[in-house]
Order: structure tokens, then sequence, then C-alpha cells
């Protein structure tokens, strides 16, 4: 069995970031998204899945901003 690959990477590592970004886009922008579309109409399958990919998306986005600057600040 090949020995596994170990980095040590100079800077933020940005696989780290990636990986808690996703978990915690998961974990904590679920209960975002409904609680956003508890008090918004959505009649079709469509409407609520274009609610879901913008709120998903902005809470992606701030996820991902937030888990940078504090691998930055631990570096």
């Amino acid at each position: 069995m090949p020995a596994v690959e170990k980095t040590n990477p100079d800077g933020v590592d940005f696989g780290w970031v990636m990986q808690t970004t996703f978990v915690t886009t998961i974990l904590v922008g679920s209960p975002i998204v409904v609680l956003a579309s508890v008090g918004i109409s959505l009649q079709t399958w469509t409407a609520r899945a274009l609610f879901a990919v913008r709120v998903g998306a902005l809470v992606w986005f701030v996820t991902a901003v937030c888990a940078y600057l504090y691998a930055r600040y631990r570096r």
C-alpha cells in the first residue's frame, strides 16, 4: 500500500477552507434556508428550488469568507 502524501502549505490551507465551508454550509445553511422560507409563499417546486439556491449561495459565500479569514488568523 502506498504511503499517504502529507503537505505543509505555506500560508492558508485552502483544502481545509473548502472542506470546512462545505460541511458548515450544510449544517448551518439548511436551517437558515428553512427559516427564511417560512414567511414566503413558494407555490411551485421551481420557485422553491430557486429560492434555496439563492439563499444557499449567499450562505455559502459568507461561510467561505469566514472560514478563510479564520484560517488566515490562525496561521
